[in-house]
């Protein structure tokens, strides 16, 4: 008996050793980087210098798919650090928080950030350095965010780490100063500098040595980047940690050029994304490794991603979806993408992208396609399109740029026209795609509840009058996101016409800039309702109506006294919607010069007194500059 007791013992004792060894957590580094699109060797790029990265995907996972949800780094990486959507939480526009800013945007303290969800788990969690997440974060979430913030610091080397670095040579003032650039690049040897004239310069852009002189910036400032990437890797490799470590590497949006940066073009959002998974943790791989995958991600997919990858459990606030891990959901359809307000001006535009179609909706059509802005307007390349434009030298796809109007929706077909050139909305075979995209638009921005439609100024002002964030706010009120909807999108003229009367001023506000958007005659009965709207207890309904007055070349005495009172508004919110509008038309502008002026040397909104500095430059054909 005594016999076959050991046996069982023995031959139970074999089968656990033919058992896998349980995997311990992994670690995580994230490389992160600003304002390039998939300019990489790996991406078929043959101007790339970038042998590192190249060798990362070629043993991982390159990703051909992988968007940003916002163009622009404030607003993506607040989808990043929340795995939701910013125009859901209202913290969309770019800037939503800075420490300019007294009415800032906010996000509700249930909603759990991924660092605070891995320390939970045990990581040992660092960020080097860069955080901007568009909101006034308040909470501890890192054990280390600073510059000098590494793995290696964690006390308990078994301790498991996820840790970020934000990489800054890439961003477009890189680009754009030539000091900052030639001190970045001065240990680039001279071989691995760009040929200026090996460029394929975009044909939105004038072909001038200059532009591609700036071109040859951007790609000399991606060698220097992978020449970091390698050393961080080799930190990995020396520490002995290469093979219990999965790496991502990613940018944080499109390159920092006009109509890349800023814009919901694939140039804008579409980024170089690349995992590397080690051999141990094999059993999460998607494909075989060095595969490229074509697999639609989003930036509200990370957090939802590394936490799984974690083994912890994702909050139910996040609006993502983990792509990697076990028990993942089904591939998603579609990748939302959203643009509010960048810097100082307003232009609200939505889209839907699936792997092949991208559909745009654009909410403020009448605003042109390129708006002065004067980080952009500052940069030589945004100098010499305008210097073309001038001159009438600027290409065909170049005056789609400088175009004065929008149309409301735009359609492309992703796999026949990659740079979007080419937009099929009005084309009677692509009519049916026109529509279902449409509807898929409408009932995301119905999903999240889409704030980026109410005005700025009335977010804050119910923020901080409720003392809660937009986000918490608006799903304890009585359902007018509908209204709000139509209003947005609607040109019937009755139905705006009885928007301006609706019970939130919301609602009232699309209404007058539905009729700002209007370009046939309104009926003298509109007129006078605009007119009277000019009184509503809300200011920003009161100079949405003068807006819409102004189009229709209606002007008074009470249209000049509420932009007169917007402009002292203590709202900043408030006096930058009426500085647009005096940017916008003259009359007003003259008869508010000296309140204008006033507010440029000592409103504490920087992009207040540049709207209004702007405005007077155009008058009098100055130059001036402000912060």
């Amino acid at each position: 008996m005594i016999r076959i007791f050991l046996s069982i013992v023995f031959f139970s004792a074999l089968l656990s050793c033919k058992e896998e060894p349980s995997e311990n957590p992994p670690n995580i580094l994230w490389i992160t980087v600003e304002d390039i699109s998939p300019d990489l060797g790996a991406y078929g790029d043959p101007i790339a210098h970038t042998p590192t990265l190249d060798k990362l995907a070629s043993k991982g996972f390159l990703y051909t798919n992988a968007i940003a949800n916002a163009p622009v780094c404030a607003p993506a990486r607040n989808a990043i650090i929340t795995g939701m959507y910013p125009s859901s939480l209202g913290t969309l526009h770019m800037r939503s928080f800075s420490k300019d800013m007294r009415s800032s945007g906010r996000v509700p303290d249930h909603v759990k950030l991924y660092p605070e969800v891995l320390r939970a788990a045990g990581y040992y969690c660092t960020n080097n350095s860069k955080e901007d997440y568009n909101f006034d974060l308040k909470r501890n979430i890192w054990d280390e965010s600073s510059n000098t913030a590494h793995w290696k610091n964690r006390p308990d080397k078994h301790r498991p780490f996820f840790s970020i670095f934000n990489l800054t040579m890439t961003h477009e003032s890189c680009i754009n100063s030539k000091e900052k650039h030639d001190r970045l690049t001065q240990d680039l040897p001279s071989e691995l500098r760009t040929n200026p004239n090996t460029i394929e310069v975009p044909p939105y852009y004038p072909d001038t040595p200059e532009v591609r002189t700036l071109l040859a910036r951007h790609y000399d400032n991606i060698s220097v980047m992978d020449s970091v990437v390698e050393k961080l890797l080799k930190e990995l490799e020396e520490a002995g940690e290469s093979e219990n470590t999965i790496v991502f590497f990613y940018s944080d949006h499109g390159t920092g050029l006009p109509r890349h940066k800023r814009w919901l073009f694939d140039t804008g959002v579409k980024v170089p994304f690349i995992i590397y998974i080690p051999k141990k943790y094999k059993s999460l791989y998607p494909s075989k490794q060095g595969s490229t995958i074509d697999q639609l991600i989003s930036f509200i997919d990370l957090a939802p991603t590394v936490i799984q990858l974690a083994g912890a459990e994702v909050p139910e606030t996040m609006q993502g979806k983990a792509f990697l891990g076990k028990n993942i959901e089904p591939e998603r359809e579609y990748a939302f993408i959203a643009r509010g307000r960048m810097d100082e001006r307003y232009d609200i535009q939505r889209g839907v992208r699936s792997k092949r179609f991208k559909y745009l909706r654009y909410y403020e059509p009448n605003k042109p396609f390129i708006q002065y802005m004067n980080t952009p307007e500052g940069g030589p390349l945004m100098t010499a399109i305008r210097k073309a434009e001038k001159t009438g030298v600027l290409s065909k796809e170049g005056q789609q740029m400088v175009a004065t109007k929008k149309p409301t929706e735009s359609l492309f077909d992703l796999s026949k026209d990659p740079q979007e050139l080419n937009d099929i909305a009005n084309d009677p075979s692509k009519k049916r795609e026109l529509i279902k995209l449409r509807a898929v638009h409408d009932q995301w921005m119905k999903e999240v509840m889409d704030v980026g439609l109410i005005p700025e100024a009335i977010i804050r002002g119910w923020e901080n009058k409720n003392n809660q964030p937009i986000y918490n706010w608006i799903r304890s009120q009585e359902n007018f996101y509908d209204k709000l909807l139509l209003m947005s999108s609607t040109v019937d003229e009755d139905i705006l016409f009885e928007g301006l009367n609706h019970k939130n001023e919301a609602v009232r506000y699309w209404a007058g800039q539905g009729f700002y958007n209007f370009d046939k005659k309104i009926r003298s009965v509109t007129i006078q309702r605009l007119e009277k709207k000019l009184s509503d207890p809300v200011i920003n309904v009161g100079i949405s109506s003068a807006r819409a007055l102004l189009k229709h070349k209606q002007y008074s005495e009470k249209l000049e006294q509420v932009l007169a009172q917007g402009l002292k508004d203590q709202n900043e919110w408030t006096r930058l919607q009426t500085a647009l509008v005096l940017d916008d038309f003259k009359k007003p502008l003259e008869a508010m010069e000296k309140e204008a002026k006033a507010l440029i040397k000592n409103d504490y909104n920087k992009y207040v007194a540049r709207v209004l500095n702007r405005a007077l430059n155009k008058r009098y054909g100055t130059s001036n500059k402000v912060r």
